[in-house]
């Protein structure tokens, strides 16, 4: 048997035309870092009279958002409610895989409990649109989310961009990270250090797997069997198998791999990218308290300070974290292409009974609900 062992871890320019007058030149500056604060006020004064209407609707807000360890996204939360104290969330975290169903269980029940979710599921967004589930509403700094992060009509707006690579030792690494490939894994060194998230499992390490093998094909996976890889459920458990060392390398990933590993973006394979969709639902118990939150979520302020953070913000206005440079300057990844995927279930499921002939079933609690106690409607007030 395979080892099933838990291991618990994107600037405009803008065009100034030269007039010649020192004092013009010396005065654009000031108006920059002007309109800079007069946006930044205005943002807040949205939000506030936002926060007023929740207030007076009850102040209780349940998102569904989907992550693969309990308190993943705790931090999303506290700081929602550092600045609107009295809004009282329930920020509830499970696989999206499950949370859909949960969702589409409560809404065929009459007994909708999620106000809103944020989920990989990019499928169930265009899904919940054209059966009228969703609530058309554009959130604060909606006109500066990138395209590809928002739905034309306004139904759902990305919260951030996931990114799934390589998470490798950085004693392994080249010189040059970037040059790392697919086909390193199948290196002496790598024989029995080697971590996976069963790709079965979750869609976009599915992607993430299915875009190596579109490029070695299938006798990558192969040949990487025989490397006697281990396979756990959640992504944070096969990036902490390399942060703690006990592992050399684990793909279709992410996460804080310190202190022993490291990110790899791959200059010559693809890698996925996708929006991280979020919308709130029509018939949401407390939808004025949703939209505040959907529109703090997409504020700038939240945008750079809590996601921008650890990931590239959906906006156009917010600079990526250090050591990563602006998402469209990445032609080896097309946010898009994952969505794409998605939206074609039967090839998906196709592609998935393939892969589990290698890597085998999915053995394994779900990493977000260990002991099995979120039910059917958790986060109910």
């Amino acid at each position: 048997m395979r080892r099933t062992k838990t291991i618990v871890a994107v600037a405009i320019a803008v065009a100034l035309a030269i007039t010649g007058a020192a004092s013009v030149a010396l005065a654009q500056p000031a108006s920059r870092a002007s309109a800079k604060t007069a946006a930044a006020d205005d943002e807040q004064r949205q939000l506030q009279a936002l926060y007023e209407k929740a207030k007076a609707e009850g102040g209780k807000l349940t998102v569904y958002v989907g992550g693969d360890a309990p308190g993943q996204w705790d931090f999303i939360a506290k700081a929602f409610t550092a600045q609107f104290p009295d809004v009282q969330v329930h920020f509830v975290t499970d696989l999206s895989k499950y949370h859909d169903a949960r969702i589409d269980d409560q809404r065929a029940n009459h007994d909708l409990v999620a106000d809103a979710a944020i989920l990989q599921t990019t499928q169930d967004f265009d899904r919940w649109k054209l059966q009228g589930d969703l609530l058309r509403y554009k959130p604060i700094g909606w006109d500066d989310v990138y395209g590809n992060a928002k739905d034309a009509d306004g139904y759902w707006t990305g919260a951030f961009y996931g990114a799934f690579s390589y998470v490798v030792n950085t004693n392994q690494l080249p010189a040059d990270p970037s040059t790392f490939r697919g086909t390193d894994l199948l290196q002496p060194a790598y024989k029995g250090k080697l971590i996976f998230t069963y790709p079965n499992d979750d869609d976009a390490v599915l992607f993430s797997f299915k875009q190596i093998i579109d490029q070695y094909g299938w006798k990558w996976l192969r040949d990487v069997m025989t490397q006697d890889p281990a396979f756990v459920r959640g992504t944070p458990n096969s990036t902490a198998g390399v942060a703690n060392g006990t592992y050399l390398a684990a793909a279709g990933t992410a996460g804080d791999a310190r202190p022993n590993g490291a990110l790899v973006l791959p200059a010559g394979e693809r890698f996925n990218t996708w929006a991280q969709r979020g919308a709130i639902f029509k018939e949401a118990p407390h939808k004025a308290a949703a939209k505040l939150f959907m529109s703090w979520l997409s504020s700038k302020t939240a945008q750079t300070n809590v996601i921008a953070s650890w990931t590239w913000s959906v906006r156009r206005d917010v600079a990526p974290p250090a050591g990563l440079e602006p998402l469209p300057t990445y032609k080896n990844t097309n946010p898009d292409a994952f969505a794409r995927f998605m939206s074609d279930r039967a090839a998906v499921e196709r592609f998935r009974s393939q892969v589990e002939l290698y890597v085998g079933r999915v053995q394994g609690a779900d990493p977000a609900d260990p002991d099995n106690t979120l039910g059917r409607t958790p986060g109910r007030f």
